[in-house]
């Protein structure tokens, strides 16, 4: 069947290039459609207390996009019109300030303690604007910038919207760099590494296409995330280009056994699916892995670099073909010399030395491991922006003239008395850190007649039977301080209301900090123990897989570990990404190299001479794959102005070459001075599997013995 298919599509390579291209037309209109979520927070479990919280301000309250306008050196009257305008935007519902209390020609002295605290500090002023639909929502989007264009060079809107929609803005303006970039380095790599200058745009054309289609059907996950948008493309890239590879080399020794070169792809198609369809599963294990987060942004980036995978294979089976059938006169007439590295003195030398690299193999864990486990990881999402960003000055802004660095939003029953919410405000205040707190009987004062209060005021603080506080606090999100803070809230309100729920950016970080803990050690064991079973699978040994895995979480723990030696904070996602990404990914070079050392063995020849005819071999091949994932990622890596994605991705391309060397030179010496071991618990180490034609052949020669007897 498979020969068959293989066979028709070499036949008509045109027709198979054509559809391929008209695909790309649904592709990029569903690409288009796909919604991009730039809110983090938004993955977190909805269980959590915090996540309960936030749907409550949603509805009935409409304030889970609730941003803060501070207005700097204006006069009240600059201020009151201010307030008229923004109150008419699109998406607004509510803009608070002191015109919604008390008329402006009260002096700021006059005003009560508590409503003075609240919108004054200094010569500035602060505005409290609600909008009709969540944070990270387009409409909330479109709201913030026209709010934007209404302020002067004094104003500053701060807020965790405000954060996603410059997050948003930069996403946009820098993606097509990072495609541009990863694209122009792996070209360049592959134009060194590869003996024709066309060979590299068929490949790169193989995998666009597989990129493009990967991106739209998302379309039917109908979102995905703003880190999945900025770094699936170039991780697709870097992870199956070896597939495009392999294919190409296996059609270039297939062809001097062919009298037609349709004949000889046909063959190499059937090779190359038997052969991906098996290495694949180990990078998709790896990807999937991350599925079982309880933070769904590892399901999301999880589910499509899987898919990205899949959809990367059966574009290397069916459609790489056909261009490189209808390149092929140009692939032949612009060849070059490549650059072809000779290891094979370095690998005599490795060999020789064989003891001494597995007692490097084993002495580097040590280190390795507790620089990994002492790497610092940073959760405050916005130092992950550039600091001179809109949102980043305005923070700053809130934090130094509101001593605002972090806000916490209180929903509970709207059944206690005046009494109790006065010694409940009371205590909240007594709470180390915290600087006002915004609520109806703050607002109101006791100076102020209940009946004055206007109804948007009210909807502000109370609705159907809940009430919302408004807690603010000197601490920054993402520290102890605010953690134990929340602590002491929290212990503080389940007094007075057991059902209170505490919510806000600070709140869901603390959610966030934990959640992530305990993902990074579920999705690292589940990695480790899918890849080993695959692995065990496929060499159907107990040793092998424990071998292989090893060399490449050494690499993986030593690639996590450098940014302890240097002082660098990475972002908590990070660990997560590359502890099941650069397992998945790169384990096919150790997969590699061990299987052509399994090969040689079967041949006859003695352990030391196999292991360097294996590096011989699969060297030049594992260095060009791993530079091609280091120049793809590296290239986002280098131009991203945001950490999340920079830092990811420069790891990423760190640990592509890490582990393309341990495989290189630790691998070697462990599969040769483990190689008893591995013979004794591998079957059919030393000798090929008997297949069931050489086993029918037997018994004939057998049968027809016997009646030769007879």
């Amino acid at each position: 069947m498979l020969e068959k298919i293989a066979h028709a599509l070499t036949r008509k390579p045109k027709l198979v290039v054509s559809i391929a291209v008209l695909l790309l037309i649904p592709s990029i209109l569903g690409a288009v459609a796909t919604r991009i979520n730039y809110d983090i927070l938004s993955y977190l479990p909805d269980d959590l207390d915090s996540a309960k919280g936030e749907a409550l301000l949603e509805e009935p309250f409409h304030m889970a996009a609730t941003t803060m306008l501070i207005v700097e050196d204006m006069p009240p009257e600059y201020t009151n019109q201010l307030q008229k305008e923004v109150e008419q935007v699109p998406g607004v519902s509510n803009a608070i300030w002191l015109s919604s209390l008390v008329g402006i020609q009260i002096p700021q002295e006059m005003l009560p303690a508590d409503i003075r605290d609240i919108f004054f500090s200094g010569d500035a002023t602060m505005m409290i604007v609600q909008y009709d639909q969540p944070g990270a929502s387009e409409a909330t989007m479109k709201s913030i910038e026209q709010v934007r264009s209404l302020c002067n060079k004094n104003c500053f809107l701060a807020g965790f919207s405000v954060f996603i929609k410059d997050t948003k803005d930069l996403i946009s303006q820098e993606m097509p760099l990072y495609v541009l970039m990863a694209v122009a380095l792996s070209m360049i790599a592959m134009c060194v590494m590869m003996e024709s200058w066309a060979l590299p745009v068929a490949l790169m054309c193989s995998i666009g296409l597989a990129v493009i289609y990967n991106f739209g059907t998302n379309f039917f996950k109908g979102e995905i995330s703003f880190i999945t948008q900025a770094i699936a493309a170039v991780l697709q890239l870097g992870v199956t280009m070896d597939y495009s590879i392999f294919l190409y080399h296996r059609y270039v020794e297939e062809v001097p056994r062919h009298a037609d070169k349709r004949d000889a792809m046909a063959t190499s198609i059937v090779a190359a699916f038997k052969s991906l369809s098996g290495s694949s599963l180990t990078t998709i294990a790896g990807f999937l892995a991350l599925c079982f987060m309880r933070l769904t942004l590892g399901m999301d980036l999880g589910i499509v670099m899987a898919k990205g995978v899949v959809l990367g294979v059966a574009t290397v089976v069916l459609v790489l073909p056909s261009i490189l059938l209808q390149m092929d006169g140009a692939i032949r007439k612009y060849r070059h010399p490549a650059l072809k590295p000779n290891f094979e003195k370095l690998n005599a030398f490795v060999v020789r030395h064989r003891h001494f690299f597995v007692g490097l193999f084993l002495v580097l864990f040590l280190p390795a491991v507790y620089s990994n486990n002492h790497t610092q990881v940073y959760y405050k999402l916005d130092q992950s922006l550039p600091q001179d960003m809109p949102s980043i000055v305005a923070t700053d802004k809130l934090k130094d003239e509101f001593n605002m660095a972090s806000s916490h939003f209180i929903v509970m029953r709207d059944d206690l008395s005046r009494a109790k919410m006065k010694e409940l405000e009371e205590a909240i205040d007594d709470i180390p850190g915290i600087t006002s707190v915004v609520a109806y009987d703050k607002l109101i004062s006791g100076a102020i007649p209940d009946f004055f209060i206007p109804d948007d005021v009210k909807e502000l603080c109370k609705a159907e039977g809940y009430q919302m506080l408004m807690v603010n606090s000197e601490y920054v999100t993402a520290s102890n301080e605010v953690s134990q803070q929340l602590a002491e809230l929290t212990e503080l309100l389940h007094t007075y209301d057991p059902g209170a729920y505490i919510t806000g950016e600070a709140a869901m970080t603390d959610d966030l900090i934990t959640v992530s803990d305990s993902d990074f050690r579920i999705t690292s064991y589940l990695s480790i123990l899918a890849i080993l079973i695959i692995v065990a699978f496929t060499f159907r040994s107990l040793t092998v897989p424990i071998l292989l895995v090893a060399t490449i979480e050494l690499a993986i723990f030593i690639n996590q570990g450098i940014p302890y030696f240097t002082g660098t904070v990475i972002a908590f996602v990070a660990p997560t990404v590359i502890g099941c990404v650069q397992l998945g990914a790169t384990v096919d070079y150790a997969i590699l190299m061990t299987t052509r050392f399994q090969e040689e063995l079967q041949k006859g020849r003695d352990r030391k001479e196999a292991i360097q005819i294996a590096a011989a071999s699969s060297d030049v091949s594992i260095l060009t794959s791993a530079l091609v994932f280091f120049c793809s990622t590296l290239g986002v890596a280098l131009i991203s102005t945001m950490d999340i994605v920079s830092s990811i991705c420069l790891m990423l391309s760190r640990g592509a070459i890490i582990s393309a060397l341990i495989s290189m030179f630790i691998l070697p010496s462990v599969l040769v001075v483990f190689e008893p071991i591995i013979s004794k618990t591998t079957l059919w180490w030393r000798k090929a599997k008997p297949s069931k034609a050489s086993k029918a052949s037997k018994t004939g020669e057998a049968a027809l013995t016997a009646a030769e007897k007879h």
